[in-house]
């Protein structure tokens, strides 16, 4: 039992949410230098990592020795879910979080994920395992439940804490809304009334006002915040600090928003190597041109041209223009 492992202290109540394909390491090292509660890493998936399939454990690459950053797991076998866990401590990760969350179907086809909320019994033996196999905190991401016929997310919550689980943050949807319609913040009120460990909202939380809005809805402990973040990776910050009562800094602007992006980018190239860095950086890039709104042909030119350097140049004229100076 590790109930009583202290989580890492976050420095604010908001968290950045684990999104594939966008919170890898240079994001989440972006968002966490502005100011993160803590920051969650892509869902991989348990026996791949083990089995050291290409390309899963650099989603799990954390530069594993920062604080406030979990690695979340995901899984259908217990045996795969606590060996996964073990090589991610013993490589220094600071917490791991367990996806129960994930509508997508070829997750929930391998009886991963959301598809764990149709059976409660399974999803504990991987929670049992996880938390047995670790003696940092393991939290949990889920949702309300299957469909609106099956909304289990409270039972699930009273018996992870009872397992040993330190945090658990609850999307105010269910598996088969997918992310349409609006996310449910009152919802998450009942589960949080049955646990006595912090309760985290998260589902079109964006600004500051969904946050309080959600925080007032659900009695939530704090936020989490995903695609609200894609090209403003200091949002966080700006509605941890308006939650406090303090007026959050300026946002990057001008030469420093160019600087930015473009920093952005080179650590991508880095991470990753120029041509697979490239492809992975044009949402980024894209993201940060809908703040400036470029002529469409250069912006088409920044996501289309292949060699890095030539980007550089063509990013800063797009951003350049970027009606925020």
């Amino acid at each position: 039992m590790h109930s009583e492992i202290p989580l890492p202290t976050p420095n604010s109540p908001v968290a950045l949410a684990p999104l594939a394909g966008i919170t890898d390491l240079p994001f989440r090292q972006l968002v966490a230098s502005f100011g993160a509660g803590w920051v969650v890493s892509e869902m991989v998936a348990s026996q791949e990592m083990v089995q050291a399939k290409p390309g899963v454990r650099e989603k799990a690459e954390l530069g594993f020795d920062q604080g406030n950053t979990a690695v979340q797991l995901a899984g259908r076998e217990a045996h795969w879910m606590a060996e996964a866990a073990r090589h991610v401590e013993a490589n220094g990760a600071a917490m791991i979080d367990i996806n129960m969350g994930c509508p997508a179907k070829k997750v929930t086809s391998g009886y991963s994920g959301s598809a764990l909320l149709r059976d409660l019994d399974h999803a504990l033996t991987l929670i049992d395992a996880v938390v047995c196999a670790v003696g940092i905190p393991v939290t949990l991401k889920t949702r309300l439940g299957w469909d609106d016929a099956l909304l289990n997310a409270a039972e699930l919550s009273k018996r992870a804490e009872n397992a040993g689980i330190s945090r658990i943050v609850i999307h105010g949807r269910t598996r088969c809304q997918f992310y349409k319609g609006r996310a449910d913040w009152d919802a998450i009120a009942p589960i949080k009334e049955a646990v006595s460990i912090p309760v985290i909202a998260n589902g079109d939380i964006v600004s500051t006002h969904t946050a309080k809005t959600a925080l007032k809805a659900s009695g939530a402990d704090g936020v989490m915040i995903g695609r609200g973040a894609q090209g403003r990776p200091w949002i966080l910050r700006d509605v941890a600090m308006e939650l406090s009562g303090q007026a959050a800094p300026a946002s990057p602007k001008g030469a420093d928003f160019v600087d930015m992006a473009s920093s952005h980018y080179d650590a991508m190239l880095s991470f990753y190597g120029d041509e697979l860095g490239g492809r992975v950086a044009r949402k980024h890039l894209g993201w940060y041109m809908d703040q400036s709104q470029p002529d469409p042909s250069l912006r088409k030119a920044v996501l289309t041209e292949r060699s890095s350097t030539k980007v550089f140049k063509l990013l800063q004229d797009a951003l350049a223009s970027e009606a925020l100076t």
